[in-house]
């Protein structure tokens, strides 16, 4: 069920299987796992923590995973995109009558998300909501919200690491079962940004359509190479 890349456990089955999977966990948080999360994780303690607990389960979330495994000779299923995880948590919240929390990102693009959400799934429970612009370390107030609402699932949309080191710091201490960090997915689903196109991601080049859209992010993509380097020098890797 797990493929071993460095010193993570990946997941490593189709993502049907891993939204089966996780409606098993009491309390679990999905790590979207692409090479500059778990790059970054080898280098910060806090991170790396978080993505290796107990309740903690990694997608392979980019193409440099994908290929990552494959180097590693544990390959994949396939890639299993956060954004997609998310819209699969979201459609059997809907069905379960479970809320939902959403932190993170602009206000404007918070609302916008939440209102394409509810547009397009009938019946959305939203628990509660907050945009990310707030001292992570002095946030009482956003806590007892959640602890007040009871949402089943908080996604939090804050970017590497800080949405990780916000969830594994908090997440014991609230009430929801599911968390999920989700990067830029809350300004997708507003409607800021798109996705590439459906044969760019069945090709693996999504990353390419975003750096296109975003040139900044063109910084980012060095810690690909560098990862799979990782990897190739440390395939025989053993826990």
């Amino acid at each position: 069920m797990f493929s071993k890349i460095l010193k993570y456990d990946i997941y490593n089955k189709s993502k049907t299987e891993f939204i089966n999977y996780i409606r098993g966990f009491d309390k679990i948080h999905i790590i979207s796992g692409n090479p500059e999360v778990l790059y970054n994780g080898l280098y910060d303690n806090s991170v790396f923590e978080g993505c290796t607990i107990k309740n903690s389960v990694i997608v392979p979330d980019g193409i440099g995973v994908v290929i990552a495994s494959k180097i590693a000779k544990s390959p994949v299923k396939e890639k299993i995109a956060g954004i997609e995880v998310m819209e699969e948590i979201v459609k059997f919240c809907v069905e379960d009558k479970k809320g939902i929390y959403f932190l993170g990102a602009k206000q404007e693009m918070l609302d916008k998300c939440i209102e394409n959400l509810k547009n397009k799934y009938k019946g959305l429970i939203i628990s509660g909501s907050h945009n990310g612009y707030f001292d992570t370390e002095n946030c009482e107030d956003i806590l007892d919200d959640i602890r007040k609402t009871g949402p089943h699932v908080v996604f939090v949309a804050m970017g590497c690491p800080r949405q990780e080191k916000f969830i594994n710091k908090y997440m014991n201490s609230l009430p929801a079962n599911i968390y999920m960090g989700l990067g830029g997915s809350f300004d997708v689903i507003s409607g800021k940004l798109k996705r590439a196109p459906k044969w760019m991601i069945r090709f693996g080049l999504e990353w390419l359509y975003r750096v296109a859209k975003e040139p900044f992010r063109i910084k980012r993509l060095g810690v690909i190479p560098k990862f799979l380097l990782k990897v190739a020098l440390n395939k025989n890797y053993k826990a």
